[in-house]
This record gives C-alpha cells, structure tokens and sequence, in this order.
C-alpha cells in the first residue's frame, strides 16, 4: 500500500463516518460525497463535497479523484461506478454487485441461480398484478428499488389488506414462520481471501421494522452457526464482491437457514464490533478494499447493541438526555452519530454494552435501554 491513498466514500452519514474512524489508523485522505451539508462526515473528512450520489456526472467527477471508492449506501449511480472501473479507479464494491443489490427482485433472482437458500417469492410489476397473486399471502411486500430501515415494506395478511399494497414494482415474499432473525458479516479481499464474524441474533423494532436491538454471540446452536457463515460466504463468493457483506437471514422452527437480504456494506448487525471483537466491521471492510490481509473476527466479550433512535414527538436539534447515567454502568459505550438534527425514529446512534456472558451484557443492556433519550 503506498504511502497516502485517496479513499471516496459516497454517503456521508453514521456508517462513513465510522468507516473514517477506522481509517485514521491506516494513514487514509478521505473524500466524501453526500447531499446533505450537515452530513455526520462532513467535519472529519479532508474534503467534503455537497452533491447526489445518485447523479452520474456527479458521481463520475467525484470518482475521478480517488484511488478506491467505496459506498456507505447502496443506493448511488451505478452507471459511474462502471465507467470509473473502467478507466481504472478501484471501486468496491463493485457496479455489477451494486446494481444486483439495489433491486430486491434481482437479488431473489440471483439468490435462486447461485442456489442460495432464499424464501419463496414472486416478482410484480403493478397493484394489478398484486391482486392476481392473493393466493400467495400471507407474504411480505417490497419495493424492487430504494426501500430501507422498514421502508418499502408491508405485511400483506390476506385480500383485506391491498389497499396497503404498493403500487410500483415489487416483489412479493411468502411469510416465513422462523424462530430467529440472524445476521452475518462476511469479508474478502482482492485476493479472495474470505473471513467471517461470528453469527448476531437480531430483535427488530415492532413498529418501525428496523433493527433495534442485537445480542452477540447469538443463542443458536453450533451446528447451524457454522452452516449459517458457510451460507454467507458462499453469497460473497458468488457476488465476487471484495469488502464487507451484511448477510441477513431467518432460522426457521423446521432449522432451515434462508437469506433474506444482504447489503453490500457495514451494516447495523456489525456495530459492536467495533468494542466486542478484535478487528471492527469497518477495519475489515479497509483491510478488504485495501488488499490487505483480513483481521482476526473473534469474539473478545459479549455484547448488546441498541439502537438510538430519535424520541416521538420530538423534530428539531437533537439534544441527548440520560448520558451520565449510562455511562456510569461498566460495559456501556456510546456512540453517537454527530447529526445534528432530530426527528423520530431516526438513527442518531447506537450504545455497546458489554459482558462477560451474554446474560450479563443483556442485564447491564436491560438497565440503560430507556435511560439515553434524543429529543430536540
């Protein structure tokens, strides 16, 4: 590696600036492209640039000055992502990988080719078609394009409930009954070298159907953990994506393990990493991208992560409540985004809470779950 590398990360939130965190260690010049002018990165990178990452030209001028350009969400132009690799900017992961992902009907399509354990699905074009396909309910309905963090998804119990149904193209996935929701975060570099953490259990939010809360290691048993990291990185090889992979699946109650969706990214199921385990989701996804050898992902203490997300009722400049009693229960850490506005449910940061055993991480993280409130 020499000496100074220019490194481009389009999105400027949480995620890239944690990744830049990281990349202080590794002697890195960080540029960053974000729409947002009071972007999290904005401050600690050495230049920023106000603009979207979903325009080409935009993107491609931006590309043109970086010797590797990352992401911190998936949802850029694609388009100059391939023309950079082509002229010879190392961009990981790469266009081919990030179009497939950005469409949740060709991620099931790719998951069913490449013989990756995935649910039942149906690919819609209209509400028309959604109507044709009653038959298949109870079932989850997503938006082909642009949907996160509960966004762009429904639960479609039966006929009574298309009205809720989505209009634009979609893809319909048949309800799984699973008894767990687990994640796990792969790794490979250029060479193909690969490395996975250890399985998370996740508990998603039951109004906002996002993450919010995980609990490492996961309560499963050995047997399946292994199968569930072998499942992933096979979905890595297949992509022949270099970086880091967020594999999100479902443990069924038969013991099946299925792929529900990856992102091609650090993702939420990895940030207590950052204080649990040797080498950090985001320090992987450097060494990857960076062509370096991968670092150790054991455990080195259990750990809980919550999710801070903005207060009901609250829309404005955040301002943090509780912090001191927080702190002052050993194993707890706090992380905080740097956004400088509120609204609710949003992700304005995350707390780690450690243990020797995952029961007393689930203790410590018990007592200080409502203790940090955002309000404005």
């Amino acid at each position: 590696m020499k000496g100074e590398v220019k490194l481009g990360i389009l999105g400027g939130g949480q995620l890239g600036r944690m990744l830049m965190q990281a990349g202080l260690d590794f002697n890195l010049y960080t540029l960053v492209l974000d729409p947002d002018e009071n972007a999290p990165c904005k401050d600690i990178c050495h230049e920023f640039f106000v603009g979207s990452f979903r325009d080409f030209d935009t993107v491609y001028e931006f590309g043109k000055n970086c010797d590797i350009l990352t992401i911190e969400i998936e949802h850029v132009n694609a388009d100059a992502l391939q023309k950079l690799e082509e002229e010879g900017v190392k961009v990981y992961p790469d266009a081919t990988t990030v179009r497939t992902i950005q469409d949740k009907g060709l991620q099931k399509e790719f998951f069913q080719k490449h013989n990756i354990p995935t649910s039942e699905f149906r690919l819609l074009k209209d509400a028309t078609e959604l109507e044709a396909n009653t038959d298949f309910l109870p079932a989850f309905q997503k938006l082909r394009r642009e949907g996160y963090d509960g966004k762009g998804v429904v639960k479609l119990t039966g006929s009574n409930d298309l009205g809720k149904g989505f209009q634009e193209p979609s893809v319909l996935e048949k309800l799984v009954d699973y008894e767990k929701e687990i994640s796990v975060i792969v790794a490979r570099n250029p060479k193909g070298e690969v490395t996975a953490f250890p399985v998370v259990e996740l508990s998603f939010h039951p109004e906002h159907n996002l993450v919010d809360s995980l609990f490492a290691p996961a309560n499963v048993p050995y047997k399946l953990q292994r199968h569930a990291i072998e499942i992933a990185s096979r979905v890595i090889e297949a992509f022949g994506m270099v970086g880091i992979l967020a594999v999100e699946m479902f443990l069924t109650k038969d013991g099946q393990i299925l792929v529900n969706e990856v992102a091609p990214r650090p993702h939420n199921s990895g940030h207590h990493t950052i204080k649990a385990n040797f080498t950090s989701q985001y320090e992987q996804h450097l060494r990857a991208i960076l062509n370096l050898p991968l670092g150790a992902t054991d455990i080195q203490s259990a750990a809980v992560m919550l999710n801070l997300l903005g207060e009901p009722g609250y829309d404005g400049e955040a301002a943090y409540e509780g912090l001191q009693e927080a702190l002052a229960v050993p194993g707890v850490y706090i992380h905080l985004y740097g956004k400088k506005y509120t609204r609710p449910a949003r992700k304005m940061g995350h707390i780690t809470v450690l243990g020797q055993t995952i029961e007393e991480a689930q203790q410590r993280a018990e007592s200080v779950k409502n203790v940090i409130k955002v309000k404005a």
